[in-house]
């Protein structure tokens, strides 16, 4: 049964485990999950007025700034596809997105219910992703220690060679999370001060993480209810 009026946002680094856990939520409460780059590209492929500024600077190679972003959140918030409430992941990205989405669920006479960090240490990250391997031909992934294949370096599905990705490899991740670092420990503490911010053990494995962020959305719905 959906969850009225749970507006949440979920925090935390690449490879953290914010997708897993966004659509594990997305199920149990019947809520809209929006990852930026996703409905970003659906805006797009939709033609919408936004999604048409937002193609603009997508096919010059340029960032999507934030006002043209913030519109695309705005129109799938104005759609009646989340009256009941939503899931963000990956916006905000900063405090000023942080900032100009308040100001738009102002507007709408809505706010934010919580936000939940999921929290994992860079040396993990490092870890997960760079012990990522996928397959050439059609995507499968596969992880050295969590999910090997049966032959090394082979994908069990079709064969194919299996590849680290270039965003994979260690020194890039790390470059990655000082870029995560440098703009979301702001934004952090911006939510801190709010009052909404909700940290779980990413490094946990998945159930368990999942019934950590469960056990919090418990006790939001029951203060919604309150």
């Amino acid at each position: 049964m959906p969850n009225r009026n749970l507006n949440l946002i979920l925090l935390g680094p690449p490879g953290g485990g914010k997708g897993t856990q966004g659509e594990r939520l997305q199920e149990d409460l019947e809520l809209p999950y929006y990852a930026t780059g996703d409905i970003l590209r659906a805006a797009v492929r939709d033609q919408t007025e936004i999604g048409k500024a937002a193609k603009e600077y997508m096919d010059r190679g340029d960032l999507v700034p934030d006002d043209v972003i913030i519109g695309v959140i705005a129109e799938r918030l104005e759609s009646g596809e989340a009256d009941h409430g939503f899931i963000l992941d990956g916006f905000p990205r900063t405090v000023p997105q942080a900032e100009a989405l308040d100001r738009k669920l102002s507007e709408l006479g809505r706010q934010l219910t919580a936000v939940v960090l999921i929290d994992v240490s860079d040396e993990e990250i490092v870890h997960r992703l760079s012990g990522r391997r996928v397959c050439v031909d059609a995507g499968h992934v596969y992880h050295v220690d969590f999910n090997p294949p049966a032959t090394e370096g082979v994908c069990d599905i079709d064969g194919s060679e299996l590849i680290v990705r270039d965003d994979d490899e260690p020194e890039v991740v790390r470059h990655r999370l000082v870029q995560y670092h440098e703009k979301t420990a702001p934004l952090v503490d911006f939510y801190r001060k709010q009052a909404l911010l909700n940290r779980v053990d990413g490094s946990q494995d998945p159930d368990r993480v999942g019934e950590s962020v469960r056990s919090l959305i418990s006790t939001f719905s029951l203060e919604e209810g309150s």
